[in-house]
């Protein structure tokens, strides 16, 4: 669906006014003050039907308050597995990252979205324009009929990005394909919707001729880099845009760390506990006060309202 009429996201609109507050603040966080934006592509995944559309935005909001997905980056985070799949934008004006089929790991899998939320606002910035869509690059050197155990791990995954982030990625460029995969797909791609089949685009050998048109050589992943002549390893001489040392995952990985301390405490959960530090001289006035500005601090806090 090319076009979404004005009038079927209107009515949209009208409908999310009616959900509850959670549903409404989790909301906030996915358009990043873009409302309409996934509306449309939302209409879009529905081909245009309002309800299919408002009941599948509906669901998607549910998943991320039971998930507890826009606190995903409210905690400490490993760095190097996080990071190590966000990219800057690109020459066409779009986020990439990259994965690879051997690696897939559902665990780390949703904090990479969340990072993509807060990177996509840099990629706002910088374009001046609102990014909502990415390129996705899939390397699939390993893949052997012994690893085929793996598609429904990449089929969890692919449900996930297609129920909750509909219509983001352009386009999926698979890389180093092997022979399993390319008879595997003569048999899939038939399977497939127009529009997915559309998205998806098998890249010859390692891609890179093909994806220097849309990016930079420095940003290539080091997977779709042309092998030296006369050696069995990739160009190691680039700045690794992946690696947690480059400015711009060092400047997105501090900003995310000074968020996380000037945010608010978190709240108890049920049955656990709150750290109090307090003097190792104080009487119990102190403690009491202590205690009392501390609880202070949750007092507007949903959690512990009414109990």
């Amino acid at each position: 669906m090319a076009v979404v009429p004005q009038e079927s996201i209107n009515q949209f609109e009208a409908l999310m006014e009616e959900v509850d507050e959670s549903l409404k603040r989790t909301f906030q966080n996915v358009h990043q003050g873009y409302p309409r934006e996934p509306l449309t592509r939302f209409l879009k995944a529905r081909e245009g039907n309002v309800t299919k559309a408002h009941k599948m935005l509906v669901d998607c909001l549910n998943w991320r308050v039971q998930n507890d997905i826009d606190d995903m980056l409210a905690k400490p985070i490993v760095p190097e597995e996080l990071y190590r799949a966000i990219r800057d934008s690109q020459l066409i004006g779009l986020s990439v990252t990259h994965m690879s089929f051997k690696r897939f790991n559902y665990a780390t899998f949703m904090s990479k979205h969340q990072a993509f939320t807060v990177h996509r606002a840099c990629c706002d910035q910088k374009e001046r324009k609102h990014v909502s869509k990415c390129i996705k690059v899939l390397d699939m050197t390993g893949l052997k009929f012994s690893a085929l155990n793996q598609i429904k791990l990449m089929t969890i995954i692919s449900s996930i990005d297609d129920l909750n982030y509909p219509e983001k990625t352009r386009t999926y460029y698979i890389v180093n394909a092997p022979y399993v995969f390319s008879a595997c797909w003569k048999v899939v791609k038939p399977l497939l919707q127009e529009r997915t089949r559309r998205k998806i685009d098998v890249l010859s050998g390692c891609g890179q001729d093909d994806l220097l048109k849309i990016m930079d050589y420095s940003s290539l992943p080091h997977f779709c880099r042309k092998r030296s002549t006369g050696s069995s390893n990739y160009l190691d001489s680039v700045e690794n845009c992946f690696s947690l040392d480059h400015p711009f995952h060092q400047q997105l990985y501090n900003y995310t760390k000074q968020q996380f301390l000037i945010s608010k405490p978190a709240a108890p959960v049920k049955q656990g506990s709150v750290h109090v530090s307090l003097p190792e001289d104080a009487d119990e006035e102190d403690i009491a006060k202590t205690l009392e500005s501390e609880l202070e601090k949750f007092k507007d806090l949903d959690i512990v309202q009414n109990h």
